[in-house]
């Protein structure tokens, strides 16, 4: 398995991709910052962090979700968050068979509720479709405040 390199002993700073060696296989892993009392997902586990800043590295395949990006069911009260709320559970529990169903039904209706957001809604279904979940929760961020900015002109 890849270990993380602290990015230090790489001649190109900040390079993210995997780099062979004669020894192993070293990758830059993601640095998590979380303010006091801030939550984040790893995997079904939430981490809840003390009173104080903290920062650590994340070595390994889990799924991360910071708290102030995840959707629970009571404020999935809109088709956009409906169907955030879909894929927020297909990533964390890295299941999308499971969810398919529900999520073709959320996907339909966000494509009625938001006709003039096409291209979106496809880039958000092509992301899922490729299984890169978490790139399509941040299309879907995005979305969110098109919705928003709709409602507050209705």
């Amino acid at each position: 398995m890849p270990r993380c390199s602290s990015g230090n002993d790489s001649k190109r700073p900040g390079r993210s991709s995997p780099r062979r060696t004669l020894e192993k296989e070293t990758t830059v892993c993601p640095r998590v910052e979380l303010k006091p009392f801030e939550r984040i997902v790893i995997g079904q586990t939430v981490i809840i962090n003390s009173g104080t800043r903290a920062s650590f590295l994340i070595d390994g395949e889990a799924p991360v979700l910071r708290e102030k990006d995840a959707i629970t069911a009571e404020t999935a009260n809109t088709p956009v968050k409906r169907l955030y709320l879909c894929v927020q559970m297909m990533y964390l529990k890295n299941d999308i068979p499971r969810y398919r169903t529900a999520y073709l039904g959320f996907l339909k209706e966000l494509r009625v509720a938001l006709p003039a957001s096409a291209a979106a809604i496809d880039a958000i279904d092509g992301h899922v479709s490729a299984g890169t979940l978490y790139q399509a929760l941040k299309e879907m961020r995005q979305l969110m405040k098109v919705e928003e900015a709709l409602s507050m002109s209705d």
